[in-house]
């Protein structure tokens, strides 16, 4: 996220104002902070006052609000744990809509969120390039949903996600992201996820790193991780579980099943341990005409085939 700008030469302070200006970037950043005692009751009241580049911080307590985002450069972090936002989703999509670019949401839960379109996620991120760090979304429709915008990428680490999911008139999923650049997701953890998938990226390139993703005995995800549309895969060092609730037993990564309709550079799965609790299936199920390289997976239970599909397993 960048902070200001800097030039080559030295300039006047009044010329700097006219730079910054022309620049539609404000000279200053502020700190809006959010809670009892606070000059902003909630975050939607903070999110309309919000101007490019400033922080907004928000107090342990929980929040039956949304907010609608629409200032660039924005830092948006919970001060604590136990700051919650729950039930209320704005523009009938989401806890927060994030209509702006390079946002960052830090220490933040997001729960319960429901909407008429059985689509209601924690996080809608509309803008190009969002980082979410130390969330935690539990028991949405989604957790976080991002539509079609090539130039995009979409950051999760160290963030949990917990019972979210639902097939009622469209799917929804733990993570869902449309035609964007990059997904990345580090250091993270899906569990129970009911229904749909885990992860579902039609990002032309994924990236998933020592996470883990689990059904348990209760969850009854399809995919563990499904790129629909191919794209380049990158995993290692992640734990996976197909749990004996599970509602695909075709496999547990899927590549390219809904028609491949963008570059597929690479699938490569490296040192992940995947463990099937549930029926005869495959780790990895690869439509696409891109070879998989396996390498250092450990694979445990019954019925488990390595890969269906082009590529080779070491």
């Amino acid at each position: 996220m960048r902070s200001g700008h800097t030039f080559p030469f030295r300039f006047s302070p009044m010329l700097g104002l006219v730079v910054l200006a022309l620049l539609g970037e404000p000279a200053s950043s502020a700190t809006l902070e959010v809670g009892a005692g606070k000059a902003f009751k909630a975050p939607s009241e903070a999110a309309a006052a919000a101007k490019p580049g400033d922080t907004i911080r928000i107090e342990p307590g929980t929040y039956y609000d949304c907010a609608v985002w629409t200032a660039a450069n924005l830092t948006i972090e919970g001060t604590g744990p136990g700051a919650v936002l729950t039930d209320k989703v704005c523009q009938g999509k989401a806890i927060f809509v994030v209509h702006a670019d390079n946002v960052r949401i830090a220490n933040l839960t997001f729960t319960r969120a429901r909407s008429e379109d059985e689509n209601g996620a924690g996080i809608r991120a509309e803008g190009v390039n969002l980082t979410v760090e130390n969330g935690k979304f539990t028991d949405n429709q989604e957790g976080i949903l991002a539509g079609d915008n090539p130039e995009s990428t979409i950051v999760v680490r160290n963030s949990q996600f917990v019972h979210n999911g639902a097939c009622i008139a469209a799917c929804a999923h733990g993570i869902y992201v449309g035609h964007i650049r990059l997904l990345s997701v580090d250091h993270s953890r899906f569990f129970d996820t009911q229904a749909a998938h885990h992860i579902k990226s039609r990002a032309l390139r994924t990236e998933i790193i020592d996470s883990r993703i689990e059904d348990g005995p209760a969850g009854t995800a399809s995919y563990l991780v499904d790129l629909p549309n191919g794209g380049s895969l990158f995993m290692t060092g992640n734990t996976l579980e197909k749990g004996p609730q599970n509602g695909n037993h075709t496999a547990a990564i899927s590549i390219g099943e809904e028609g491949v309709d963008q570059p597929t550079g690479e699938i490569v799965l490296t040192n992940n341990t995947f463990t099937n609790d549930g029926h005869p299936t495959a780790f990895v199920k690869n439509v696409t005409a891109t070879p998989a390289t396996l390498a250092g997976n450990v694979l445990k239970g019954s019925g488990v085939t390595p890969l269906i599909g082009d590529g080779t397993v070491h």
